[in-house]
């Protein structure tokens, strides 16, 4: 009987992880399948440094309906919640409001609660949205709309008052660097250096941090270059049009769901054609 381990269908190959939140996860499953990874969390989220305006928001529940672009906002929510003593008028809130979800990860937050979406954009973009919601009378329905950093989604909260619905936007988190541009700066060089085969994109901030610190160190053409001559793995859509955006082709993204395990899969499969 052979009792020597399987080799993973990722050995021999260098991932590079932009992630933070779920940075443990998702290196213990790469390196499940043979990869080496190479870590360099660069997006931390953090609450909004201003509390108040959340707090009034949550004042003003429950909504007719609430819109949810990111887990991790609805999250935020409730721990802002929970420290202004507005926990059971949020949760009361979220049980009676008619919830609209953007994508599957607000859907795993509102499970965490005990709750399920009412309705999921048909795409998992704004315009998959809008989408959806053309085909519901919105007239004089008020909407909370969880926003998130680096877009304040003008689009879609133009097409709601034109629906005749009342708009109530928020944003409960913010973006800050997770690791010191030397790090940064060291992770493109290594790129560029062909010593990461792949690079996996777990958010569209990920990507603008790394192209902004390769602007400021005068890198951004060698950070371009390097990006041609690897596999570059997108989590979903979003990700993969604001990369397509900036002049490359995302070959590597998931079919359906838009999770980490699916990522992971879809380059497993893409290194093993």
């Amino acid at each position: 009987m052979d009792d020597k381990p399987a080799i993973g269908l990722l050995s021999g190959r260098r991932i590079a992880l932009p992630e933070t939140r779920e940075l443990d996860r998702l290196v213990r499953m790469f390196e499940e399948q043979g990869a080496e990874t190479l870590r360099c969390p660069l997006v931390a989220i953090r609450d909004v440094p201003d509390p108040a305006p959340v707090r009034e928001w949550l004042s003003r529940f429950p909504f007719d309906d609430l819109v949810l672009f990111t887990g991790e906002g609805l999250r935020r929510l409730h721990g802002f919640a929970q420290r202004s003593d507005l926990e059971p008028v949020f949760l009361d809130g979220l049980r009676t409001a008619r919830k609209i979800t953007r994508g599957p990860k607000p859907e795993r937050a509102l499970r965490e609660l005990g709750l399920k979406s009412d309705l999921r954009a048909e795409e998992p973009t704004t315009d998959g949205l809008i989408t959806t919601l053309s085909a519901l009378d919105l007239r004089g329905r008020r909407v909370g709309v969880q926003l998130y950093p680096g877009n304040p989604n003008t689009p879609f909260t133009d097409f709601l008052r034109q629906a005749g619905a009342e708009p109530d936007p928020v944003l409960p988190y913010v973006y800050a660097a997770a690791a010191d541009d030397d790090k940064v700066v060291e992770l493109i060089d290594r790129m560029a250096n062909r010593a990461v085969d792949a690079i996996a994109f777990t958010s569209s901030p990920q990507v603008q941090r790394l192209f902004e610190v390769a602007a400021a160190t005068r890198r951004e053409e060698v950070l371009r270059t390097a990006l041609r001559g690897m596999q570059i793995g997108a989590v979903g859509p979003v990700v993969a049009e604001d990369l397509r955006r900036r002049g490359f082709d995302v070959a590597i993204t998931p079919d359906h769901s838009y999770f980490m395990k699916p990522l992971v899969s879809a380059i497993v499969a893409a290194f093993s054609r």
